[in-house]
C-alpha cells in the first residue's frame, strides 16, 4: 500500500461534519492537503494511508466547520457599549450616526475591523459578512488575518465621511469589486443600508448591477414596526413589497433582521429564493422584535445566523448567538423541540455558506471543500459530563473554549493564541480609540 504525503492530519475525539445532517463521528482523522479536505477516516486507517507534514491531536475536542457570521459591521466594535439600552431609532440617529460623523475614517475602520476579526477568530468564526465603509481597509484586515469574508459596500442616499451620495458609494463599491476580483477569500456584495435610507432609483440601479455582475444584495429589512409603518405611509406598501416591485428580491438577496412579518412576506421571500440573516441578540437588545425563523424554515427558506455589530449586541460570539436563537425559537413558538442543537449548528455553518453563495466550498467537512474548521475543547467543568457534543456546543460556553482555527488549511488560532494578530498591540490601539471617543 502506497502511503501518501500530505500537509495536515487532525486526529479528533469528536467530529461534527454538518453533512450528513445530524451526524457525529468519534475517533476519526481529517486529512487536509493544499488547503482542502481529502477525507475523514477512522484514525487507524488514516495512519496507514497518510504521512503528514503536521499532525494535530485533538483528544479532548469537537472539530467542526468554522462558523459563518452572516451579518455584521466589524469596525463598529470600537463602539461596543457606547450607546446601550436604547431602541433602534434613537440608538442610531442620536448616538451612532453622530459618533460616526465625527470619528469615521480609514484608520477607525482598519482598527475596528482588526478588533472584530480577532474576537471572531477566538470564538470560532472563520467567515463573516460585513457591511460598512472604507472597504479597502476592511479587505486589508481580512487578508492580513486570513479569514474569509463577504464585504458589502454600503449605499445610502446621504453623505458620510466616506461618500457624498448614492452614486459615489456605488462607484467606490464597483471599483472595490474590480480590485479584489482575484482574491479567493473575499467576495463583494451590494449593501443598500435599508429600504428607508435608499431611494427607488438607487435600489433599481443596485438590482441591475446584482443581476449583471452576479453579486449578492445585503440589506437590513423589516427590522422594526416603525420601519414598516413609515413605508406604508410613504410608499403605500410594506418594505418587502416595495423591494419586490423594484426588482431587488433575487436568489442572491440577503435580508437582515426581518422581525415584522406577515404571511405575505414569507411567501415573497420563499418565492424569490431569498435568504434570511437572523440576528436574535441584537434584535432583542434593541427591542426590535422576533424573526419567525421556524415559519420561514417550514416554508423552505434558508435562514443563517449573524451577530450584527458589537455596538448593538455586544459580542461577536456566534456560539452565544446560536444559544439565543434556539431558546428564542422555542419560547416564541411554544415548542421546546423547535430549532434543535443540530439545526442551530447548520444555521451557523452550511446555511450561512448557502446564503453567501459559498456552500460548494465551505460550511461542512466534506472531501473537496476548503479546510475551514475549528476545534473546541470540551473538557471544562461547565461542559461535563458529555452526553451529546452538539448540545454541549450550543447550550454551554463553547465560544470561549475554541482552541484552534484554520481557513483553507492555514492556522489562525493555535491553543487560544492568535497566529496573525498582535493581541497586546491591538488592545493598546483600542484603548486609544476609547480615550478619544470618550473625551467628546
Amino acid at each position: 500500500m502506497t502511503i501518501k504525503k500530505i500537509d495536515l492530519l487532525i486526529n479528533c475525539q469528536w467530529i461534527i461534519p454538518i453533512i450528513p445532517r445530524d451526524s457525529m463521528l468519534k475517533d476519526c482523522t481529517i486529512a487536509v492537503d493544499a488547503g482542502r479536505i481529502i477525507g475523514i477516516f477512522p484514525q487507524r486507517e488514516a495512519a496507514k494511508k497518510f504521512t503528514a507534514a503536521k499532525v494535530e491531536q485533538m483528544d479532548h475536542h469537537v472539530v467542526m466547520p468554522g462558523l459563518i457570521n452572516s451579518h455584521g459591521h466589524a469596525a463598529m466594535t470600537l463602539l461596543r457599549g457606547y450607546a446601550d439600552d436604547l431602541s433602534l431609532k434613537p440608538w442610531l440617529e442620536d448616538h451612532i450616526w453622530p459618533a460616526e460623523a465625527q470619528f469615521l475614517s480609514e484608520q477607525f475602520v482598519a482598527d475596528g475591523t482588526q478588533l472584530a476579526v480577532a474576537e471572531m477568530i477566538k470564538s470560532g468564526t472563520t467567515c463573516f459578512a460585513d457591511m460598512y465603509f472604507f472597504h479597502e481597509a476592511i479587505a486589508n484586515q481580512v487578508r492580513s488575518a486570513g479569514l474569509r469574508s463577504q464585504i458589502g459596500f454600503t449605499v445610502l442616499d446621504f453623505a458620510t465621511p466616506y461618500g457624498r451620495d448614492a452614486d459615489d458609494y456605488i462607484h467606490k463599491g464597483l471599483a472595490l469589486r474590480d480590485s479584489l476580483k482575484d482574491q479567493p477569500l473575499i467576495k463583494i456584495a451590494c449593501a443598500p443600508h435599508a429600504p428607508y435610507s435608499v431611494s427607488d432609483q438607487t435600489l433599481r440601479i443596485l438590482a441591475t448591477y446584482a443581476n449583471e455582475l452576479d453579486m449578492a444584495i445585503h440589506i437590513h429589512c423589516h427590522e422594526t414596526a416603525n420601519e414598516v409603518a413609515e413605508s406604508l405611509d410613504k410608499h403605500g406598501c410594506r418594505p418587502l413589497e416595495r423591494l419586490n416591485n423594484l426588482g431587488v428580491l433575487l436568489p442572491q438577496t440577503q435580508l437582515v433582521h426581518m422581525t415584522q412579518i406577515i404571511n405575505e412576506d414569507i411567501a415573497l421571500v420563499r418565492d424569490h429564493g431569498c435568504h434570511i440573516m437572523h440576528c436574535p441578540q441584537s434584535n432583542l437588545k434593541l427591542a426590535s422584535g422576533f424573526c419567525p425563523i421556524t415559519e420561514f424554515m417550514a416554508n423552505g427558506v434558508n435562514v443563517s445566523l449573524g451577530t450584527d455589530s458589537a455596538a448593538s449586541n455586544n459580542d461577536l460570539d456566534l456560539f452565544s448567538e446560536m444559544q439565543t436563537a434556539t431558546l428564542l425559537a422555542k419560547g416564541v413558538s411554544g415548542d421546546a423541540a423547535s430549532l434543535d442543537a443540530h439545526a442551530a449548528l447548520r444555521m451557523a455553518t452550511i446555511n450561512g455558506a448557502a446564503a453567501l453563495g459559498w456552500d460548494n466550498e465551505i460550511g461542512s467537512l466534506e472531501p473537496g471543500k476548503y479546510a475551514d474548521l475549528i476545534a473546541i475543547k470540551i473538557d471544562s467543568i461547565s461542559q461535563q459530563p458529555l452526553y451529546n457534543p452538539a448540545s454541549q456546543l450550543v447550550y454551554t460556553n463553547a465560544g470561549s473554549q475554541v482552541s484552534h482555527s484554520w481557513v483553507a488549511g492555514k492556522k489562525l488560532l493555535d491553543n487560544r493564541q492568535l497566529c496573525s494578530i498582535d493581541e497586546h498591540g491591538l488592545i493598546q490601539k483600542t484603548e486609544q480609540w476609547r480615550n478619544r471617543i470618550q473625551a467628546t
